[in-house]
């Protein structure tokens, strides 16, 4: 029987948690430098392409001939691809996507874990998979369920942070202690300035939000676990 969720439907203008761990329930990150690496990934895949000048270019020399040569682009998901929010976890990681079209995440993850896992090996000089199997990837529904998740997602790495606006998540992005462009948490934060019950007054803000809630007991999402 195939694991939960790597049998995916995808829809356009869909959100989807996409997750996956290392094989073995090994580490993936396991420096400073493989989150910040990851990350600069997702920022280059999500931000604006640069201009065509600003493409650098080398000259490559073959007798007789000598011809201008352009580096290797990697795909960019700018307007394709928006990322609602993530957190990074020693031996496994978590995104929150919006894709516009039915695709776009196939592909986005494809060159994501694809080019991770390479750079992975080769910094730690090891061979084979890095990751698990495929990827995870559960469609969200609803607002309750796109909510809920955002809370699920940044708290995931509170056993290891005290402070959760030091984990290697978007926390500090929702909390506007740093601009982000490629992150995107306008979905999740509007729901803070609706008028309406969706939100009880007990949870006036998102950081209330957050951390006044105990993880253990979030049982809308414990189907969500990476262990099951």
């Amino acid at each position: 029987m195939p694991y939960k969720n790597v049998i995916k439907t995808y829809v356009s203008d869909g959100y989807y948690h996409v997750y996956n761990r290392g094989v073995n329930k090994r580490r993936i990150f396991t420096t400073a430098k493989d989150y910040k690496t990851f990350l600069s990934y997702l920022k280059s895949y999500l931000s604006p392409p640069p201009p065509p000048i600003a493409t650098k270019t080398f000259v490559i020399s073959t007798r007789p001939e000598t011809f201008i040569a352009v580096p290797y682009q990697h795909k960019n998901y700018y307007q394709e691809i928006e990322l609602v929010a993530y957190s990074l976890m020693p031996n496994h990681f978590h995104l929150l996507l919006h894709q516009q079209t039915s695709d776009s995440i196939a592909k986005f993850m494809k060159s994501l874990s694809t080019r991770y896992a390479t750079y992975f090996n080769r910094s730690h000089h090891r061979i084979g998979g890095l990751f698990e199997s495929h990827y995870k990837a559960a469609l969200v529904d609803t607002d309750t369920y796109l909510l809920h998740l955002s809370r699920y997602i940044h708290l995931n790495p509170s056993g290891l942070f005290p402070c959760l606006e030091d984990a290697f998540s978007s926390y500090f992005r929702y909390l506007g202690i740093s601009h982000t462009s490629w992150i995107k948490p306008k979905i999740i934060l509007d729901f803070f300035k609706r008028s309406d019950q969706f939100i009880t007054l007990k949870h006036t803000t998102y950081k209330n939000f957050v951390e006044d809630y105990q993880l253990d007991s979030l049982s809308l999402l414990n189907n969500l676990a990476l262990d099951n």
